[in-house]
């Protein structure tokens, strides 16, 4: 059975089953907005993550069919200011995070809600599900990473559609345009995202996250120096899995598709 443990006032869930870390937020009353206490809570629920060697892949998703409706505007109207949530320090998003992170979307995930998913490396979402800005109603600038992730995910003519008119694109059609990575039937984008996750964390993790680590921060970087830290990245891998996971596919261990018998003997 899985291990549930409340942060801060039960609004963040964090529950663990073997390598796979799950992140709730549960604040199913506003739709999951993260009022100033909560996001303080997903990061530092983040950090754990991070810091638990035992852990190799996390879900982030939303209690009561929402997986988050971005910041308390309640919170904010009452003079709260809220966190940037990626531009602050503070914030749960402020950088990548340094494992792999796949967002599990029911229901909403609009405003910063639609940041948090973007954070994330792979999203699952259900058919019903949507996307959206719909803080432009109101007057709620992104301050969550959305207005540099989402053109970069989708394309600059897409993510100003979203941005500019807040119009609201569901799971089916997230995947075609690739903001999500899978459409699944609502109630199973949490167990399919878990079921992802277990899978991803049999890898031999070295090679896993330097090619993750390679691609985010080629980005910022000109050819000839992206395929330079590519390549600094890959050292580690190469020196303490690559031999061994070779050997193990000349003997022939996962051939035809199945996954390697003993991969996990290389997870770290």
């Amino acid at each position: 059975m899985p291990k549930t443990e409340p942060l801060i006032s039960g609004k963040i869930l964090i529950e663990t089953q073997g390598p796979v870390t799950t992140i709730i937020i549960n604040r199913p009353q506003a739709r999951n907005a993260l009022d100033r206490e909560a996001s303080l809570a997903l990061a530092a629920a983040i950090a754990a993550f991070e810091s638990d060697e035992s852990s190799a892949v996390a879900v982030l998703t939303g209690a009561g069919g929402h997986f988050c409706a971005g910041a308390d505007l309640k919170e904010l109207a009452s003079g709260v200011d809220y966190i940037p949530f990626a531009g602050s320090a503070q914030g749960p998003l402020h950088r990548p995070c340094r494992k792999p992170v796949i967002a599990a979307v029911a229901g909403h995930a609009c405003a910063g809600g639609l940041g948090v998913a973007l954070w994330c490396d792979l999203r699952i979402a259900e058919r019903s599900a949507s996307f959206a800005v719909l803080s432009r109603r109101w007057g709620v600038p992104m301050s969550d990473g959305t207005t540099v992730r989402l053109p970069r995910l989708i394309g600059m003519s897409r993510a100003m559609d979203m941005l500019l008119t807040a119009r609201s694109v569901s799971g089916e059609e997230a995947e075609r345009i690739g903001l999500a990575n899978r459409v699944v039937d609502d109630g199973c984008a949490l167990a399919q995202a878990q079921t992802l996750a277990l899978q991803m964390a049999q890898f031999p993790q070295i090679a896993m996250r330097s090619d993750r680590a390679s691609a985010i921060e080629q980005a910022d970087l000109p050819h000839d120096q992206a395929i330079a830290r590519e390549l600094e990245l890959a050292t580690e891998a190469r020196q303490k899995e690559a031999q061994a996971g070779a050997s193990r596919f000349a003997q022939g261990d996962g051939r035809h598709g199945a996954m390697p018998s003993s991969a996990a003997k290389d997870r770290s």
